[in-house]
C-alpha cells in the first residue's frame, strides 16, 4: 500500500497542471494588458482634413531659404556631361551664401566657372562619398578664388549622375 501512495503523492494530476498553466496565463495576460494601458498614449483625436485646391503644389506656406534677403543666391541648375566617360551626365543644383549684400553678376561668374570646371570631371573622380566630398572642396576653393572670400557658403541642393 505504500507504493500506491508514494506513486499518487509524485505526480500531480494532469488536470491541475493544466489548470496552474492556465491560471498563470491569465494572470500574466492581465498585466500585460494592465501595463500597456498604463504606458500607452491616447489615442490621437481624429481631425477633419482641410480641403486643398486642385492647383496646389504643397510649396505655398513653406518660406524660401535661397532670397536675396538673406545673403543666399540659388544659381540655375548646372547640366553637362563628363569628361569621361563622355556618355554620362551630372546634374549639379548650387546656392552660394554671400557675406552682405549679393552680388548677381559674381553669381553667375561662378555658375559658368562650376559648368567648365564640372565638364573636366571624370566619373572615376567623383565616385562614392569621398569623391562627393573632393568634389564639394573643389568647387567651394574655385568659388573662394573667384569672390575673393565674398561667399562664405557653397550649398549643394541636387546632385545627379545619369
Amino acid at each position: 500500500m505504500e507504493e500506491i501512495d508514494s506513486k499518487q503523492s509524485k505526480s500531480p494530476s494532469l488536470v491541475m497542471t493544466i489548470a496552474a498553466v492556465a491560471v498563470l496565463t491569465l494572470v500574466a495576460g492581465g498585466g500585460g494588458w494592465l501595463v500597456g494601458a498604463l504606458l500607452a498614449p491616447p489615442p490621437a483625436q481624429k481631425t477633419e482634413a482641410a480641403e486643398v485646391p486642385p492647383d496646389a503644389t504643397g510649396e505655398e506656406d513653406i518660406p524660401k531659404i535661397a532670397t536675396e534677403a538673406n545673403g543666399v543666391v540659388q544659381l540655375e541648375p548646372i547640366t553637362t556631361n563628363l569628361a569621361y566617360p563622355a556618355e554620362n551626365w551630372v546634374r549639379l543644383e548650387v546656392a552660394l551664401q554671400f557675406e552682405g549684400a549679393p552680388d548677381v553678376a559674381l553669381a553667375e561668374e561662378i555658375h559658368q566657372d562650376i559648368a567648365a570646371y564640372l565638364k573636366t570631371v571624370s566619373l572615376q573622380q567623383i565616385q562614392g562619398p569621398r569623391g562627393f566630398q573632393y568634389l564639394r572642396d573643389d568647387i567651394q576653393e574655385r568659388v573662394d578664388l573667384r569672390s575673393d572670400g565674398r561667399v562664405t557658403n557653397v550649398m549643394f541642393r541636387t546632385f545627379v549622375i545619369q
